[in-house]
């Protein structure tokens, strides 16, 4: 085995440090290191070949196919205000009681989360969207900060988010079963920060105050026809989109085209959608599907070139290491992943990462529909870490200056234990995301019963 694919690995992490953009320097050096690996006779050009069916497979990819729908779908609900219409419906129903503010935030945050599916646009969206509203209702800030943060994060696993359809194509699972896999954990975590939002406001109940403007609000029945309306609908619209999915009724595809139509007419009924709106929606996800495409790309021919230099042996040699066989590689690819994600984004994390420790997995005979889920939840995790987290990184930048910086670092830690207990839950009770596993049958158990061929079988055959 030559040192050709550690150094291009090495020279990878280089280069994404100094800076360069991700998707050419992925093909870089790949082009480097597969030129060195050709003339030092480590390298087969004709490996090379596969790359163009590999483009291609990328374009004609059915659960690719379904990015394009999804993002659209986030980017027209963000654009024509039925978010913010949402927040406001559910203001109106809950911002009377202590820490009725919270549970709305919670609640929209969830719905953009999981229609976005970028950590980064979540928290910025449901910041811009939740935060003022809460400081100056007089929330403490800690709180304020904490439950946009967590909520923004829930873009990493709550269905339908295209974070989940990428982490289904790199490693090599369905995306209907992932679905069906991230539900339960996605409820718990919203479930989780909605009892702490309950439990804090019991025994501090200064920390999340009633909205005095709405002390007055009496007539109940208005309030909720009200938020049914404003928050019903876009609501129903995502779970009938995920129910679709879920069932099997429509593909990922298919349910993101159902979820666009309805988000259109959605627009229309309310008065809200502009030509201007949806151009600029149309553009922003024309925008960010061609930098996915060139990532996919870039990485693809990354992974082929490296593989080609036995990298693939490499890692596996690494791997044998590590102790505890399945269970030590769980927690040892958790930590690493856990670490990573403080100074790479997701994608280069799904790219780059995922791509060297499947075939290990794989090999070891786990299961990869629960890696895949804890390894979503670990990168949520991750992304609220303080002080290196994203999602922290990008309240900051939306907070106003009388927020510190300190109080949102303690006001994620909270909601950052929920999320490292979660884990913890995943790896000790798998079965809160696989189906139990159907009954074994040995063939020696089986026993076919046969009845004469004429009755009974002390009938004389014919030809006997």
């Amino acid at each position: 085995m030559t040192l050709l694919a550690p150094a291009m690995f090495v020279a990878l992490v280089i280069v994404l440090f100094l800076g360069f953009p991700v998707a050419f320097s992925l093909a870089a050096i790949a082009s480097v290191f597969g030129a060195i690996g050709v003339l030092n006779g480590h390298f087969d050009v004709s490996f090379l070949s596969a790359i163009f069916f590999r483009i291609q497979g990328i374009f004609s990819n059915d659960n690719f196919l379904a990015l394009p729908m999804l993002v659209f779908m986030g980017l027209l609900l963000e654009r024509i205000g039925i978010a913010e219409g949402m927040f406001a419906a559910l203001n109106r129903l809950f911002g009377n009681v202590s820490g009725g503010l919270a549970y709305a935030t919670i609640i929209v945050g969830a719905v953009i989360s999981g229609i976005t599916g970028f950590v980064s646009a979540s928290v910025i969206a449901v910041g811009l969207i939740a935060l003022p509203v809460m400081l100056r209702a007089g929330y403490d800030h800690r709180l304020a900060t904490g439950v946009v943060a967590a909520t923004g994060t829930l873009a990493q696993v709550i269905p339908p988010s295209l974070v989940l359809i990428v982490l289904a194509e790199q490693m090599e699972v369905s995306v209907t079963d992932l679905y069906r896999g991230a539900l339960v954990p996605s409820l718990l975590l919203i479930g989780s920060y909605l009892t702490y939002v309950f439990v804090l406001t019991r025994i501090r109940p200064g920390s999340a105050p009633p909205d005095p403007s709405l002390a007055t609000e009496r007539r109940v029945g208005l309030l909720i026809r009200q938020t049914l309306v404003a928050a019903g609908l876009p609501l129903g619209l995502v779970l009938m989109v995920l129910a679709a999915i879920y069932y099997g009724v429509a593909t990922p595809t298919e349910g993101g085209a159902i979820g666009v139509t309805g988000t259109l007419l959605l627009g229309l009924l309310q008065n809200k959608l502009t030509l201007k709106k949806l151009r600029q929606a149309m553009l922003a996800t024309g925008i960010l599907i061609c930098g996915l495409m060139f990532l996919l790309m870039g990485a693809s021919f990354f992974t082929l070139v490296f593989r080609g230099l036995n990298g693939e042996q490499w890692v596996q040699a690494l791997f044998n290491y590590v102790p505890a066989g399945q269970m030590g590689f769980v927690i040892f690819v958790s930590l690493v992943v856990f670490l990573v994600a403080f100074v790479l984004d997701f994608f280069e994390i799904a790219f780059i990462v995922l791509p060297l420790i499947v075939p290990v997995a794989q090999k070891l005979g786990i299961d990869m529909i629960w890696l895949t889920i804890l390894l979503a939840v670990n990168l949520q995790t991750s992304f609220m870490h303080p002080p290196f987290g994203i999602a922290i990184y990008n309240l900051r930048s939306i907070a106003p200056s009388i927020v510190r910086t300190v109080d949102i670092y303690w006001g994620a830690v909270p909601f950052l234990c929920i999320q490292i207990s979660m884990v913890g839950l995943l790896i000790m009770a798998p079965q809160l995301i696989l189906k139990a596993p159907p009954p074994s049958v040995s063939p020696q158990d089986i026993n076919i019963s046969i009845p004469p061929l004429f009755g009974d079988s002390d009938t004389a055959s014919p030809w006997k």
